[in-house]
């Protein structure tokens, strides 16, 4: 197919040939806006797995307390934190996403998707290690703990996240994820929509984000 356009483009004038461009370029316009259009789908049913989720969901039966795919996250947050707001930026992104949502059950040992509901929140544990002399030596150690802690996925959620309060103007935040839920692609939304939510509603705003 490709011989033969080159072929009949060298018998068009210059006219021709433009408009048998633009036709081309409207053509790749349409098919790319087609590409990107994901059609919603009903919720009364069941819910397949991807197909990398099936693969992760099948070795994850292997070794139920692995965390060889759990995604960990930390953030130094300095600067007076705004509690109240941060807590409810991570429950919109919670509601807002149903893959952060999702959990994965077996009955009869063939999986499916379910959906925890959107007002469930995103589980989160505090720490207050203010005034301590071994604050920094804690740290390490909640992160480490962090990190090697399993998902259920049958229970979830597969996020959670802990905050850290070293000082009043000083936190760290920890937010691991199942891979089965997210991937590399997605922690830039998931950061560039946290930090969005955040500064609107530290400023009195309404979320901002399209559905």
């Amino acid at each position: 197919m490709t011989d033969f356009v080159i072929d009949q483009l060298e018998e068009l004038d210059s006219g021709s040939l433009a408009k048998l461009l633009s036709l081309a370029r409207e053509r790749n316009r349409a098919r790319d806006l087609k590409a990107t259009l994901i059609p919603n789908i009903s919720r009364d049913g069941a819910l397949a797995l991807s197909y990398s989720q099936q693969r992760l969901w099948f070795l994850s039966q292997l070794d139920e307390d692995s965390t060889n795919y759990n995604i960990p996250l930390g953030w130094r947050l300095r600067g007076r934190l705004d509690h109240a707001a941060w807590r409810r930026s991570l429950d919109q992104l919670f509601a807002r996403h149903e893959a952060l949502r999702s959990v994965f059950v077996a009955p009869e040992g063939r999986p499916r998707v379910e959906l925890l509901p959107a007002d469930a929140g995103l589980p989160v544990t505090e720490h207050d290690l203010q005034g301590l002399p071994d604050a920094e030596v804690l740290l390490s150690a909640l992160c480490a703990e962090e990190a090697r802690t399993p998902f259920d996925l049958a229970r979830g959620p597969l996020i959670r996240g802990r905050l850290i309060r070293l000082a009043d103007d000083d936190h760290v935040f920890l937010l691991t994820q199942h891979h089965i839920v997210a991937d590399g692609w997605s922690m830039g939304v998931l950061m560039r929509e946290l930090s969005q939510l955040y500064r609107a509603f530290t400023a009195g705003r309404a979320d901002p984000l399209p559905p």
